[in-house]
């Protein structure tokens, strides 16, 4: 057996989300959000070289040869698929490698509020999951696929880089692309695609002015769009994509933002009081007054616009926090780390009120 055979599968045994292997160092596993070492012993560079020859997929094989960043898949026999990440670090290759499940989750696995539902029954628009890296973007929309592959009959184009989650077809026809390997570049992919007649579009995620246009392209004709975005809140997502925008287009990219964004999720992880990960989920809705604040560019009261809208399924990080606190399920000390403002949240656990955000939006507005 190979040493990258053993340590995936000693790795799967050990429940790690992620390996991490560098040449001449030791293997670092990450179980339950904490580095831990793997026991192996440091890996030499001729060995580590072998490795990623060894798993390295022909399409990515030129861009690994001269160094560059690549993503791709690798299954190993018997353990599982695991998401690639090849890079260099002061001349010597390094690899991250993602264990991704082979049974796709449901939200009632990964903990996500019940409200998420709702988003398989969207017909068109845009709809963004966000959050920092390994805040678990991927598996979310990966339940949400699997929502509507299991309850209607849709047809359902991704574009990955790279695949995690493989869908078999049940009431939906699912096609998964992945960059790479069956497309260039997500611009690529995303050219032609409303030729290959989709109900359904997954974005693996927002990189660039192009990919954003096109999809608020697809959703404006007709089609539900789902992608992620890096943001450390819901409020921010929305900026930061008209940001990638040319200035001279950016108007006009704001005004399509605003008439087909359906709704921003944003995670974060924090641990529960048995160690395990679990989400905290804000949830902005393109309500009236979201869109009205879309249209005129006031981004500074989106926040403010999710503060307000608990009536209407929106929630933010704080109070997303603070029921997880009031349900016993995370300490005070973990939810007040992961607020996004610790000062009003110290406020919020003490029972202490806050000014009114619908007030603050009547006087904005």
């Amino acid at each position: 057996m190979s040493i990258i055979s053993e340590i995936l599968r000693d790795a799967a045994a050990q429940g790690a989300s992620d390996v991490h292997l560098k040449a001449n160092q030791k293997p670092f596993y990450r179980v339950n959000g904490a580095l831990v070492e793997s026991g192996f012993e440091a890996i030499p560079a001729d060995t580590m070289l072998a490795i990623v020859h060894d798993i390295t997929p022909p399409h990515a094989k030129p861009g690994v040869e001269r160094g560059v960043e690549m993503d791709f898949s690798h299954i190993e026999p018997g353990v599982g698929r695991f998401r690639v990440a090849f890079f260099m670090g002061c001349g010597l290759p390094a690899l991250t490698l993602r264990c991704v499940k082979s049974v796709v989750p449901t939200l009632e696995d990964l903990r996500l509020p019940p409200q998420i539902e709702r988003f398989a029954s969207f017909t068109r628009g845009v709809v963004v999951v966000a959050g920092a890296t390994g805040c678990g973007k991927s598996s979310t929309l990966a339940a949400i696929i699997q929502i509507i592959n299991a309850n209607s009959q849709r047809r359902v184009i991704t574009i990955e880089d790279p695949i995690e989650f493989l869908f078999e077809d049940q009431r939906s026809v699912v096609t998964q692309r992945e960059v790479g390997l069956d497309t260039e570049s997500f611009s690529t992919g995303l050219h032609h695609i409303l030729r290959q007649n989709p109900d359904i579009i997954l974005i693996g995620e927002m990189r660039d002015a192009e990919t954003i246009k096109t999809a608020l392209l697809a959703a404006e004709t007709g089609h539900l769009v789902f992608t992620t975005l890096h943001s450390v809140n819901a409020a921010q997502a929305l900026p930061r994509l008209l940001n990638e925008i040319p200035v001279t287009e950016r108007a006009q990219v704001q005004a399509s933002l605003a008439e087909n964004l359906r709704a921003v999720v944003c995670q974060r992880l924090l641990k529960d009081f048995a160690g395990y990960l679990i989400p905290a989920v804000e949830i902005l809705l393109n309500t009236p007054t979201v869109k009205k604040i879309l249209q005129k560019g006031a981004f500074e009261l989106l926040q403010t616009a999710i503060d307000a809208g608990v009536e209407e399924d929106m929630q933010s990080f704080d109070h997303a926090l603070h029921a997880l606190v009031q349900e016993k399920t995370v300490t005070p000390a973990a939810a007040l780390a992961a607020a996004t403002n610790p000062e009003q949240f110290a406020m919020l656990l003490k029972g202490i009120k806050v000014e009114d955000p619908r007030r603050i939006l009547a006087g904005a507005l």
